[in-house]
């Protein structure tokens, strides 16, 4: 009786993890399949805690006691991290879930030492999976951390010809599970931990050379790892809701990387090797002969005051400057003027997947306001003014006419095909490709330099003295 309670409680676990997942497809949904998920996990959590179960009698002890001071960790982080470090939470997060997966694969293996478990078949081969994919996931995702977080810059983690150190690596690493897995657990204790260090050394090498403009992508490779490693750790232990859980994580994971990559027009094993941010340069050279104009305020308010449409390009600038409250007021101060007020999300812009969905639904702007490039470039020449804030490569048009770009093929908002243009930025620095932006010296773009946040607010005052 108890075991068909349990089972059928994974059951609702599972399908209130598949719809809360269809549902963060949308941003009018996601909020509520993010709760649905949780209510999920709780409820696989809990009937998790009835499972039988053999050992010391403070099992549980251990297990509530983890779990508050896990929950109240999470809950303290959730609540006190800033939008603009979504993704090093998320990236955090990632890593620990990873190191879970390698802690069990290790405990299941100090068991059968002992001689309280059995690794007989396949069951040896399913640890040594969970501790390579998991040890990458872990050492990755902290290493994607540090990067985010401006604590580590490629140049201190980057060796020459890093991308042979990464091949050699992975060679060893695989060429250690295949031999593990040959000669069986008898080999000993001492192998198995020999290969997570490895595995662990893999994973940091791994993301080490891959650039800013390509993390969006690593967070959901990463993320995809983790959820593989879980579904592992579910076959260890013969738990169907881990196993599920964690298929559903690194599946989704795997699409929206490839969803990603097609972003980008680069291929997966391009972004993992090519690396790009930082020092690219393009083939059409520097743009040191050309001069960026510059708008006042006043100028650029009375042009957004009598303007018919306007579509805002928010990007990470954005996020680091705060400033999506304030252009949510500007927003509604053109709206109330009768100006259409549209929100262009490029798949990549931000950090991580998602990243200005989430920042613009911090400020309440209205989910029908957000369009996807496709719809958003289809709208641009008949648009009146692009704000661009904080945005560079997903509106740099050498994606478009610069074979030698770095960026070249990768989609972009056509920004340059509307009337006008102008750009909210706090200087002429290249974006996160390392290249300049020949956007800006466009006779119909102007500038407007200063922090997002602070241009936004003059920007609202000069609208309503109109």
């Amino acid at each position: 009786m108890l075991s068909t309670i349990i089972n059928l409680s994974y059951l609702v676990g599972a399908l209130a993890f598949v719809i809360g997942l269809r549902r963060l497809s949308s941003p009018d949904t996601a909020r509520r399949g993010n709760i649905l998920a949780a209510i999920g996990m709780s409820i696989a959590i809990i009937a998790t805690l009835f499972y039988p179960f053999s050992g010391a009698p403070n099992n549980y002890a251990w297990i509530i006691g983890g779990a508050i001071i896990g929950g109240i960790i999470g809950f303290v982080a959730a609540k006190r991290v800033q939008m603009t470090a979504m993704p090093q939470m998320v990236s955090i997060f990632n890593g620990l879930g990873g190191a879970c997966a390698v802690a069990l694969a290790i405990v299941e293996l100090l068991h059968y030492y002992n001689g309280t478990a059995d690794l007989s078949g396949g069951q040896f081969a399913v640890v040594l999976l969970t501790l390579f994919i998991g040890a990458v996931a872990f050492t990755g995702s902290i290493l994607a951390y540090l990067k985010l977080d401006g604590k580590v810059w490629d140049s201190q983690v980057t060796l020459p010809g890093h991308t042979y150190v990464n091949i050699f690596l992975l060679l060893v690493t695989v060429g250690m599970c295949v031999y593990l897995f040959m000669q069986g657990p008898a080999l000993g204790f001492g192998w198995a931990i020999a290969l997570t260090v490895i595995a662990l050394i893999y994973g940091f090498s791994f993301v080490a050379p891959i650039g800013g403009a390509d993390m969006p992508v690593v967070i959901s490779l990463l993320n995809s790892f983790t959820g593989l490693s879980a579904a592992a750790a579910g076959l260890i232990y013969g738990n169907q809701i881990m196993l599920v859980g964690g298929i559903l994580v690194g599946a989704s994971g795997t699409i929206l990387t490839v969803l990603m990559c097609q972003a980008m027009n680069r291929s997966l094993f391009n972004v993992i090797i090519g690396g790009f941010g930082g020092g690219a340069k393009s083939s059409k050279g520097q743009d040191g002969d050309q001069v960026a104009k510059e708008v006042t305020v006043s100028d650029a308010g009375i042009q957004l005051f009598y303007s018919k449409s306007v579509i805002v390009v928010p990007g990470y600038g954005l996020a680091v400057a705060q400033a999506q409250k304030v252009c949510k007021e500007m927003d509604d101060l053109l709206e109330a003027n009768g100006v259409d007020v549209k929100y262009a999300i490029h798949p990549v812009a931000g950090r991580m997947p998602g990243h200005m969905n989430v920042l613009l639904a911090e400020a309440d702007v209205p989910y029908p306001k957000l369009i996807d490039l496709d719809d958003a470039n289809a709208a641009l020449p008949d648009t009146d003014i692009v704000i661009i804030v904080g945005a560079n490569d997903v509106v740099n048009p050498a994606a478009i006419d610069d074979p030698g770009s770095p960026i070249y093929g990768m989609p972009v908002l056509e920004v340059w095909k509307a009337k006008n243009t102008i750009v909210l930025k706090r200087s002429m620095s290249p974006g996160y490709a390392g290249i300049q932006n020949p956007l800006f010296f466009n006779d119909n773009n102007r500038m407007l330099f200063g922090d997002a946040k602070d241009s936004l607010q003059k920007l609202v005052k000069a609208i309503k003295e109109n």
